[in-house]
């Protein structure tokens, strides 16, 4: 089930969930707005990205940063989250920003017991730059119930991240 406006706002003011910091106009009906963050992360490899070692990455601290087109980024939320064990959330690009070429991506799942910033992977698929704003919103959060508490809270490798975070793809299990 997908939560409402009135949900959220109840959840919020229990601190059942935690959207923090809360901009004025974040609630909507079913959903709520995260803005840019300022830190950004863009692929430095020249050759070849493998799954077995760590991508290397520029670090971009910028309230402005123009991303190319045909171009991908890492970008982080403003906001940090904290989502209870029986509470998920799909992270879902604006409708807006989709419009002018920008494609908003984190593989689009938050899962239940998360704690931190969002990272997103941005992708201008316009022909012309885009300049982006810390501040501005650009992706909201829709939350769904699950039926029961998960039995194990998501505590994995990005739990607690702060800004941008490259892929960790290195280190998941069925490589050890």
């Amino acid at each position: 089930m997908i939560l409402s406006d009135i949900t959220l706002q109840h959840m919020l003011d229990t601190d059942e969930i935690q959207v923090t910091p809360l901009s004025e106009h974040a609630i909507q009906p079913g959903s709520i707005d995260c803005r840019l963050g300022n830190h950004y992360l863009r692929s430095v490899s020249e050759t070849q990205i493998s799954m077995d070692m760590p991508p290397q990455y520029e670090e971009i601290v910028a309230d402005k940063v123009i991303i190319p087109p045909h171009t991908f980024l890492l970008a982080t939320t403003m906001e940090t989250i904290r989502l209870p064990a029986y509470l998920s959330a799909f992270v879902e690009g604006r409708s807006s920003i989709g419009r002018i070429g920008l494609f908003i991506q984190n593989a689009g799942w938050v899962d239940a017991g998360f704690e931190g910033k969002i990272t997103l992977e941005l992708y201008n698929a316009n022909s012309v730059p885009i300049e982006l704003t810390a501040g501005r919103r650009i992706c909201q959060l829709v939350f769904c119930r699950m039926d029961q508490a998960a039995a194990v809270p998501y505590n994995g490798k990005y739990q607690g991240q702060n800004r941008s975070e490259g892929s960790r793809i290195y280190q998941d299990l069925e490589r050890l």
